[in-house]
């Protein structure tokens, strides 16, 4: 190396390679204050590699496929540890021949988690427990937050909640398709079509909620990812969803609270159906393991209850709050908390009130949430969100329930159908009225308050100027004597009711 001398007493070096001949460094040494060439700018979206990143950078791609696959491995590590306990304590054929019909069991196990069916030899099973997504599911937000600080620890530039959920979802899906492939027998054969239909949404949502919430936490504000992801929205779709998700925690509420109080009503059936089991000490184990996996299910069921339709237990039944018309049933214990055939009880009556209430609590929350007053628009803002809600629930009635077989069980749960449009319209039009009542306090709060009653307004030089014609012609002269600030002879435009017309230049009357 040598050292160049610069114009400001600096020095700086240079590179010498075994090309450069004695000449070529005299005359670069001789010539210090030659322009350097200047470095072309570089794109700070360039995908490149912060230093001190241990590393070449991993492709985007790469990376959601190595979170994919972490999600998979995990989970299946469970569901087959808890299976080989099954296997253990049952007899030896029930969950296949070996090892490797165990093995078959899991992985239909943890197709089962991302409510993906199955067909038999007895017809096909869609009533899948919902409590069993909460593993997967925590999987995936997980990994949704690993992406996010993978990337932000690699490339200078950051990625958004949609990309990392694609990046996720998309081989994560793939891996589901090729498991169900291989699970199949001939008694038992999962869908591959809804494997991945089931594993590419859940894998969207929850590496979705994931990835916000890494993002807010890398800016300083770690909160949940429901949380997170509402920060994220802009300020108009974050108060409808506001509003949504206070209306669907009204009615999780009255639908909990229905299956609570029927279990524990009908408490003796149920330890009648537990004790005709007669499971030992593990069955009795996996049995509760099962009963809460399906909680979730009762909890819609009672939420459908609530709205009116209420769902079905097989195929010619229905319990609703018009009337309960039951048959033969399976046993299980939670399906102790039914009521008894005949008319529905009249405490359950007090159900239906639960979607008008979940509408007002919905509406005020979404006007409440606004980042600017509105009027007229209130009321449509708060319908918009009783539509969202009755959306929502129908997809949660559709995953609720499902054929257990075929013949009779064939027809369980609620109509996922009639549930979202009647959803719709109860929680709607109860959410528009709350809206238009709250807007209304508010404006009514925020109209400034006059002067105590009986005490007159401070009058208006201004108005008397206008007022001295009679004809609405401004008197120069009044206004010039009555006016505290004589600086300006043009009056200000009076702009009293926000919606007068306001004479753009006023006529002035002659001087005498």
């Amino acid at each position: 190396m040598s050292n160049v001398e610069q114009p400001s007493g600096k020095r700086r070096l240079r590179v010498v390679r075994d090309t450069d001949s004695p000449e070529t460094l005299a005359v670069e040494a001789e010539e210090p204050g030659a322009p350097e060439e200047e470095a072309a700018p570089r794109d700070e979206t360039e995908e490149r590699p912060v230093r001190g990143s241990g590393g070449p950078a991993r492709p985007l791609a790469v990376t959601g496929m190595v979170a994919a696959a972490w999600c998979v491995g995990l989970g299946l590590t469970v569901l087959t540890t808890i299976t080989l306990v099954g296997w253990v304590a049952a007899p030896r054929t029930t969950l296949g021949p070996g090892l490797p019909g165990v093995f078959r069991t899991a992985v239909n196990f943890w197709l089962v988690a991302h409510h993906a069916g199955f067909s038999t030899s007895g017809g096909r099973v869609g009533l899948l427990p919902l409590g069993l997504i909460l593993l997967p599911a925590g999987l995936l937000y997980r990994g949704g937050g690993w992406i996010i600080r993978a990337a932000e620890q690699r490339y200078r530039r950051r990625i958004g909640v949609v990309q990392v959920s694609l990046l996720l979802a998309a081989p994560y899906a793939t891996f589901a398709v090729m498991l169900a492939l291989i699970a199949r027998t001939p008694s038992l054969q999962p869908s591959p079509w809804q494997g991945f239909l089931a594993c590419f949404s859940l894998a969207l949502v929850a590496g979705g909620l994931g990835a916000a919430r890494a993002i807010s936490a890398s800016r300083g504000r770690v909160r949940s990812g429901v949380g997170a992801l509402l920060r994220l929205l802009p300020d108009r779709p974050r108060s409808v969803v506001t509003g949504v998700l206070g209306a669907l925690a009204v009615l999780t509420a009255a639908g909990a609270v229905l299956v609570g109080g029927s279990l524990a009503y009908h408490h003796e059936e149920a330890a009648d159906v537990y004790r005709m089991l007669a499971p030992d000490l593990v069955g009795g184990v996996l049995l509760m393991f099962v009963e809460i996996a399906y909680l979730p299910n009762a909890v819609i069921w009672g939420m459908s209850f609530a709205i009116g339709p209420g769902f079905s237990v097989g195929a010619g039944t229905s319990v609703s709050p018009t009337g309960v018309f039951l048959s033969a049933l399976p046993s299980f214990p939670l399906l102790a908390a039914l009521p008894e055939p005949g008319p529905a009880p009249l405490v359950s009556l007090f159900a239906l009130l639960a979607p008008f209430l979940a509408g007002a609590v919905g509406g005020a929350l979404t006007v409440r949430s606004f980042p600017s007053a509105v009027y007229e628009a209130a009321p449509l803002w708060g319908f918009l969100s009783g539509v969202l809600t009755g959306g929502v629930m129908t997809i949660l009635a559709a995953l609720s329930g499902g054929p257990l077989g075929g013949h009779r069980m064939a027809t369980m749960g609620p109509s996922a159908w009639q549930i979202g449009l009647l959803a719709a319209l109860e929680v709607g039009l109860a959410a528009a009225c709350s809206a238009w009542l709250v807007n209304w306090w508010m404006f009514r709060e925020r109209r400034p308050r006059g002067a105590k009653r009986g005490s007159e307004p401070e009058a208006d030089p201004y108005e008397a100027a206008y007022e001295a014609d009679g004809e609405g012609v401004y008197d120069v002269d009044r206004a010039e004597e009555t006016r505290p600030d004589r600086e300006s002879p043009v009056p200000p435009a009076r702009s009293a009711d926000p919606v007068s017309f306001v004479d753009p230049e006023p006529v002035l009357r002659k001087r005498d």
